[in-house]
């Protein structure tokens, strides 16, 4: 009975550790990979977040940029438009500014043309009061006339 006795005593002492085991070892160690394998879920489930957050902030920073390119694209298209206005008007300007100085010059040509003219008028009409003077000073012969009119024309 020794053995039946040991055998029996060890196998309490089994049940006895076992039960021992499930009812204040086994809790903690369950509670514990419990634990366990919720923080890893719950980093997974971050990290799959943290992922489809990246995603979704590529592809809104890809929409930016995209939006802002043709933004740029705008402007710049604005601003090339802008630069042809202004070189159009100050061409034109250009243009207005060039014809009024040769008018004005034109002017200027005519008004010296005319009193050109008028300064001649007067040396024509002095020299042919002067002729006329001579002319009635000699005698009125013929050959002294022309000799006076030949003289005059040179002064001319």
């Amino acid at each position: 009975m020794n053995l039946n006795a040991t055998i029996l005593g060890q196998a309490i002492a089994f049940i006895i550790f076992v039960w021992f085991c499930m009812k204040f070892v086994w809790p903690p160690i369950m509670k514990a990979i419990e634990d366990r394998q919720k923080t890893i879920a719950d980093g997974l489930q971050s990290a799959e977040r943290a992922k489809k957050d990246l995603e979704l902030a590529k592809a809104k920073s890809s929409d930016q940029l995209k939006s802002a390119k043709n933004e740029a694209a705008v402007i710049i298209e604005q601003a090339n438009k802008r630069k042809a206005q202004i070189l159009d008007e100050a061409k034109q300007e250009a243009v207005s500014e060039r014809e009024k100085i040769v008018s004005q010059g034109q002017a200027e040509l005519e008004a010296e043309r005319n009193r050109l003219r008028e300064e001649l008028r007067a040396q024509v009409a002095a020299l042919s009061v002067l002729g006329a003077e001579k002319i009635i000073q000699r005698s009125i012969d013929a050959d002294a006339n022309k000799d006076i009119i030949d003289q005059v024309l040179k002064e001319l």
